[in-house]
């Protein structure tokens, strides 16, 4: 039996032994009321980096921008992202801010059910209510679009919504992406896009049995993705002996363009076009600038410290 089905069972056993206590356990934490003057273009800008775009838009079928994404199949079985569009039936217009404020920094829906782990909300913890607030607003100017997306495919006991309590409880851990005091304004900037917004580590570190990142494998790649698919590592050695430097990343995360000559994959690709190529370009260069370097920085005593 795989490790990671054996491991689905025991949480299913645990909810079964935990029964309505699991069930009716509260995890979400109080919202503050978020500010109502949102700007719209900066949200917008937020929404790019984010990879809202790109995850919630099924463009290979043609489907409208926000309405639902393509299917991430994993071990666990498919998840689909959900229709993000202003439609109050089957998007997301019946919401309020709050609501809104919760699903992207907690990771639960207005009912209080946590959201799965697809959704790298982790990443998102750091967002100010200022973000949130101009998130909102560009998110309310999306056209609605009055079509469900399609449900996930979850196996059981995957499809148990009580047992991701349990796995928020042993996994969960909100990205750090304050700035580091003696570190450049392009490096803390950079950081704040790589370990946050643009949650690179989603995708370039490896998970568990259970879907959770190995965190003592940040950004040192991954061999299983959804579909079959490979990230590679992007630590600041691993980008070295790989040719890259500063200038070359930069422009690689705008034009998709590797040193070699070559382009990204699919995957890549798809997060340059419909993310990273919108940034501004002292963006791109900040999150080159700390992915190139992530030296310890040094003490006052002289020791080196993370």
């Amino acid at each position: 039996m795989p490790a990671f089905l054996k491991w689905g069972l025991a949480v299913a056993a645990l909810i079964v032994v935990g029964g309505a206590g699991v069930v009716q356990w509260p995890v979400d934490r109080p919202v503050p009321p978020i500010p109502p003057d949102g700007a719209a273009a900066r949200g917008a800008y937020l929404a790019r980096a984010a990879g809202c775009i790109a995850c919630h838009t099924d463009s290979a079928r043609g489907g409208a921008p926000l309405a639902g994404g393509a299917p991430i199949e994993t071990p666990f079985g498919g998840f689909v992202p959900p229709n993000l569009t202003t439609d109050p039936g089957h998007g997301i217009g019946a919401w309020t801010a709050e609501d809104f404020a919760r699903a992207v920094r907690q990771g639960l829906s207005p009912g209080g059910e946590p959201y799965y782990p697809a959704f790298p909300y982790a990443f998102y913890a750091h967002l100010s209510d200022r973000d949130i607030a101009d998130l909102w607003a560009a998110f309310r100017t999306v056209p609605p679009v009055a079509e469900p997306a399609p449900g996930n495919a979850v196996d059981f006991p995957f499809d148990q919504r009580a047992g991701l309590k349990l796995w928020r409880a042993a996994f969960l851990e909100a990205q750090d992406t304050a700035p580091v005091p003696g570190r450049s304004e392009d490096w803390n900037r950079g950081r704040w896009l790589v370990e946050g917004v643009a949650h690179c580590g989603a995708c370039h570190t490896d998970r568990n049995a259970l879907g959770a990142r190995r965190t003592e494998a940040r950004l040192e790649g991954s061999d299983d993705l959804p579909g079959g698919k490979r990230a590679p590592a992007i630590t600041p050695a691993a980008l070295a002996r790989a040719g890259w430097s500063v200038e070359t990343l930069s422009y690689a995360l705008k034009s998709g363009v590797r040193p070699d000559g070559d382009v990204f994959g699919a995957g890549m690709g798809e997060v340059v076009a419909q993310g990273t190529a919108w940034l501004e370009p002292a963006d791109r260069r900040a999150m080159a600038i700390y992915l190139m370097d992530e030296r310890p920085v040094r003490a006052a005593n002289g020791s080196d410290s993370e």
